[in-house]
């Protein structure tokens, strides 16, 4: 599970851990983050974004908690050092505090990812999640062979804008641009469309379809 050092979501990572952990027998989960640093989530998720709300609930925090004192999670592997091979599967989660932003335009993350994602889709024996957020770095990684994202002519899950921009609507006047990630939606975003050859529309369900 690749991390930014700061602001990752606590739910999208302490939920999977979770599950994993009670239904994979003797499964091992190690985490990454680009330097080795061991990784902080965000920490209003903890708190409550506004007014004690919009954060973690009780169940992700106890999770989370439990999560953050494994011993995997206190020594994370650099992203440079990530052998794919190991795995069977990847995890990519979401965030949406400006800290991300480390772990969503990490070029040696993407370099990383590439191959195991192609064995992922082309009938291979390996699984890769993106929940939020994530699915930002499989658009972002581009296959060289077709100079196109890896995730051109597949549907994923994703954020839709309305929710990101809801977010923020609500929270502007007191965590000013908290919610936005970035200057720009991706839906909707020429900008992001060119700079990484691809199109997309989000449904209302929260489908990012690349044509």
């Amino acid at each position: 599970m690749p991390l930014p050092d700061k602001d990752f979501d606590v739910t999208e990572t302490s939920i999977p851990y979770n599950y994993l952990k009670l239904s994979v027998p003797n499964i091992e989960i190690e985490f990454s983050t680009e330097n080795g640093n061991v990784a902080e989530c965000d920490p209003l998720l903890l708190t409550g974004v506004i007014f004690g709300k919009l954060g973690a609930s009780e169940e992700a925090k106890g999770y989370y908690a439990e999560m953050i004192q494994s011993e995997a999670f206190q020594h994370p592997i650099p992203y440079r050092d990530l052998d794919m091979e190991r795995y069977d599967a990847i995890i990519l989660p979401g965030g949406h505090a400006k800290g991300m932003r480390q772990y969503l335009e990490s070029q040696t993350l993407r370099d990383k990812i590439l191959p195991f994602f192609l064995r992922c889709t082309e009938g291979g024996d390996k699984v890769c999640a993106a929940i939020c957020h994530g699915t930002l770095v499989l658009a972002r990684t581009i296959d060289p062979t077709t100079q196109k994202s890896v995730l051109f002519n597949l549907k994923t899950t994703t954020l839709p804008k309305y929710m990101e921009f809801n977010a923020y609507m609500i929270t502007f006047w007191k965590l000013g641009d908290y919610y936005r990630t970035y200057p720009v939606y991706l839906q909707g975003s020429s900008g992001i469309n060119a700079e990484y050859g691809v199109e997309n529309s989000i449904s209302m369900f929260g489908t990012l379809s690349f044509k």
